[in-house]
């Protein structure tokens, strides 16, 4: 049974996969969910409020923020989930491109966190989730340049969470792994592509497509969520998923060699 009084959340990145499954599971278990969109939406997941959001910009970043506080009065839990992807070999992608990928991925979520965070602090209490991904753990050929952003968000997540503990306020990162998404529709195709990328890249593609079509439901990775969200004791990390479990598991305890062999077989390259 939900708790009609969780608090207030905001989803960033709440219009499809992911983001739109998590805002509905935290409207359902009793939060007054804020979700979010690039574009103007009249229309949303029921019992989710819909505000456009540019993550990749200050003032609209700014403006979100005093909206719901404005509406609502206080937000308790922050789930940054708002990212694009990049598939390519990395030499790829010129520095702009990349700049914006991670303008985007890293840099969103410091300005949406930075944002909230005075809130939280004033209220002595919040807690926030940042979606990571099992690229955050481990090294993904064709992917260098999303995997790093995933990198990135592991070490400052996990660091800003030992900052805000005495404040009230805790940080946890949720690490899914292929999710049946949209997502590698959407993908950013790199722009000096190189004939020499060719193959390896259509063949991590097309990895990538069929993992897409077995993996897990993006409600198991918004129950993910909701378990960081309300843990009296959170941890630092959730793996969402079976293949996110295991790939942490193994990425702890296989040797080094071993990983790197499997790695790249799963990976369509030679070992």
């Amino acid at each position: 049974m939900s708790n009609p009084n969780r608090g207030v959340a905001l989803v960033t990145g709440a219009s499809t996969g992911i983001g739109r499954a998590t805002a509905i599971t935290l409207a359902k278990a009793g939060f007054r969910v804020f979700g979010t969109s690039r574009k103007p939406t009249s229309g949303g997941p029921a019992g989710v409020t819909m505000l456009a959001c540019d993550v990749g910009d200050d003032a609209s970043v700014s403006k979100l923020i005093a909206d719901i506080e404005g509406k609502a009065g206080r937000i308790d839990l922050l789930v940054n989930n708002a990212g694009i992807g990049l598939l390519g070999g990395a030499e790829e992608s010129s520095i702009a491109q990349a700049q914006r990928l991670f303008d985007i991925n890293v840099f969103g979520v410091m300005r949406v966190t930075n944002a909230v965070l005075p809130i939280m602090r004033r209220q002595k209490s919040g807690r926030i989730i940042n979606m990571s991904s099992v690229l955050g753990l481990i090294p993904a050929p064709f992917n260098a340049l999303y995997a790093s952003t995933k990198h990135a968000i592991e070490g400052y997540s996990e660091s800003l969470d030992h900052e805000l503990r005495t404040q009230g306020v805790r940080v946890a990162l949720v690490e899914p792994a292929y999710t049946r998404t949209s997502f590698e529709d959407n993908l950013v195709k790199p722009d000096q592509m190189l004939d020499i990328y060719n193959s390896g890249r259509a063949s991590t593609n097309l990895v990538m497509r069929k993992a897409m079509e077995t993996g897990d439901m993006p409600e198991v990775v918004a129950d993910t969520v909701l378990k960081a969200a309300t843990d009296a004791r959170p941890k630092h990390r959730y793996a969402a998923g079976k293949m996110a479990r295991q790939v942490s598991f193994l990425r702890r305890f296989v040797p080094e060699s071993a990983f790197d062999k499997s790695l790249r077989k799963q990976s369509g390259l030679p070992v």
